[in-house]
């Protein structure tokens, strides 16, 4: 695969190498079924009347817990996951903060507050490896957003979408198409600039459709198939058919990346998962966990023919507290028949969400039970129906469908609308693939490891503090949506992977974003950035082009660097 400077940028073992790993895998995939334990794989298996794909990868456990609570929220889950560090509540990537932090842990150096931390797909691309995300949320949602975006916020979707256009991921696929549009096309930027057309220009074959993604047999492509996040797996006859299946989007993530002789890294995002637990919807999270199940039966086959590939899959924590068994059965638990588990279940044809968009923005009694009849095979009574909207009153239609019809007519049980701190399965297979328990941080350090990469330096380089080490770097805020880091005559736009020479009206590709932390008012960009800044500072005045030319060169980089870079990538 072609990935301009990426696939130019040699990397020797002074920058990113580990020791030699004592299992080494060419590729590594990590799936993610979002906010789910080991209940609902229980629940899976009987509604399907077989065994799970995961069951077969049952290897143990993880701990969730995040940097300032027992329970976590998936951005630090999922910072956990991509970089082996805690972090705070919204966090993406970045470093911690001690604000609220739990007692057990220390309080971070200051110099890691806020500071952007490389991720396992960042050192996959310095080794020269392939990458892709796919999720059914928005791309640009929490968990795969940790892999390649650094931001205090998992609400910013604007930056971490900017971020994923100028990672040169080479395999996209997923919801959020309105992140990449500015509003006057129809998208959500505030910033005016039209992402797509950087996508496309980029070199990107752009899907839209199940079909147009079928057809893409090699490449880079970049696949969005909702404005906002994907239709769950059940909905997607009625309201998404021209979606792919999480399985299928797999499919050709692996078809792809498979293709470069380098390896590759993919993260895999089971999104919908989560809102299902969230919204205590059983058919919901059963349906989209066995979507998950379907796709991780497409990795494990594929790990299973090459050999050569860690499989690693897990929840970033559990939601919802789902039990087999409720307050109905307390005292008859013992007698639970399958059909009683499986039958209402089976009933129902379409998410809660979708029922609530049935019953409309008005809901009365009779629409409730008539479309509680006709889309989940449910007979509801007059109090069923008074519970449903006293409950819609206080969490949703949607929630207060889910929680009610749980409660008095399936013998399914929940404890909370928000996530619980459980450990979560484990499910691995592969070279290196772990056992026992372990904690989240664990799984960025085996990805490190079977790449071979060191994590740590692979954070020296790609996130130097530019005012530390370029004297006279400020960062101009006159344009508030889009921050540049200014050193003299050259620029940096934060969340871009560019740096612009303004004598020569010259854009450089760098090998990694431009990262500002607002709280701290720091700006982070690579060595091979800091390198050619300060080569251009060296140019004697009146202009030089013969000498700055040669400052550029591959060997004076090199030698700055401590790693050989092709000269065409820079110029």
């Amino acid at each position: 695969m072609q990935r301009g400077l990426v696939r130019k940028l040699l990397v020797a073992g002074v920058l990113i190498f580990a020791a030699a790993p004592l299992w080494a895998a060419k590729n590594v995939i990590v799936m993610v079924p979002d906010g789910c334990g080991p209940s609902l794989q229980t629940l899976a298996r009987w509604y399907k009347g077989a065994p799970l794909a995961v069951d077969a990868l049952v290897v143990g456990s993880v701990t969730t817990y995040m940097y300032d609570s027992v329970v976590t929220d998936s951005a630090p889950a999922a910072t956990a996951l991509a970089t082996g560090y805690k972090s705070n509540d919204k966090f993406i990537s970045v470093g911690p903060i001690p604000d609220g932090k739990l007692s057990t842990l220390p309080a971070p150096p200051e110099v890691v507050r806020y500071k952007p931390l490389a991720t396992v797909l960042e050192a996959a691309k310095l080794k020269g490896k392939a990458t892709g995300v796919v999720a059914t949320s928005t791309i640009s949602h929490a968990t795969p957003a940790a892999f390649f975006s650094h931001v205090h916020s998992r609400s910013l979707e604007n930056d971490i979408t900017e971020q994923l256009v100028y990672q040169n991921v080479d395999v996209v696929l997923g919801g959020g198409k309105q992140h990449l549009l500015p509003t006057s096309a129809g998208g959500r930027r505030t910033d005016g600039e039209d992402l797509l057309a950087v996508v496309k220009n980029k070199g990107y074959t752009f899907v839209e459709k199940a079909s147009e993604l079928a057809a893409v047999r090699s490449g880079r492509v970049f696949g969005m198939f909702a404005s906002g996040a994907m239709q769950p797996h059940i909905d997607r006859a009625e309201f998404g058919p021209d979606q792919p299946s999480l399985a299928e989007m797999t499919a050709k993530a692996i078809e792809l990346l498979s293709q470069d002789p380098e390896g590759f890294f993919l993260i895999v995002e089971g999104s919908q998962v989560d809102w299902a637990m969230h919204a205590n919807d059983p058919v919901w999270a059963v349906t989209d966990f066995l979507a998950f199940d379907d796709a991780v039966k497409v990795a494990y086959d594929f790990a299973k023919a090459d050999g050569d590939t860690l499989l690693l899959a897990l929840p970033d924590h559990d939601t919802g507290g789902l039990t087999i068994g409720n307050r109905s059965t307390n005292s008859s638990y013992v007698a639970i028949k399958l059909e009683q588990l499986v039958e209402p279940l089976k009933k129902m044809k379409i998410t809660a969400p979708a029922l609530a968009r049935k019953i409309g923005a008005s809901p009365t009694a009779d629409k409730v039970k008539a479309e509680v009849s006709q889309w989940w095979g449910l007979t509801l009574s007059d109090d069923d129906a008074a519970a449903i909207l006293a409950e819609a009153g206080k969490v949703g239609l949607e929630y207060a469908l889910g929680k009610v019809v749980s409660e008095r007519h399936t013998v399914v049980g929940w404890s909370t609308h928000g996530h619980h701190g459980s450990d979560v399965p484990l499910w691995a297979f592969g070279p290196g693939a772990p056992a026992g328990l372990i904690d989240n941080t664990e799984v960025a350090k085996l990805v490190a490891n079977a790449f071979g990469v060191n994590l740590e330096a692979v954070d020296r380089h790609l996130f130097v503090d530019l005012e530390q080490a370029l004297p006279g770097a400020t960062v101009d805020r006159s344009d508030p949506n889009n921050p540049v880091v200014r050193v003299g005559a050259c620029a940096l736009p934060a969340s871009k992977s560019i740096l612009h020479y303004a004598p020569l009206n010259l854009t450089m590709p760098l090998d990694g974003v431009v990262v500002y932390a607002p709280q701290t008012g720091k700006a982070y960009a690579s060595r091979l950035a800091v390198a050619i800044i300060q080569a251009v500072q060296q140019v004697a005045v009146p202009f030089d082009r013969a000498r700055l030319m040669a400052l550029l060169d591959s060997d004076h980089l090199a030698k700055e660097l401590g790693f050989p870079i092709a000269v065409e990538a820079i110029r």
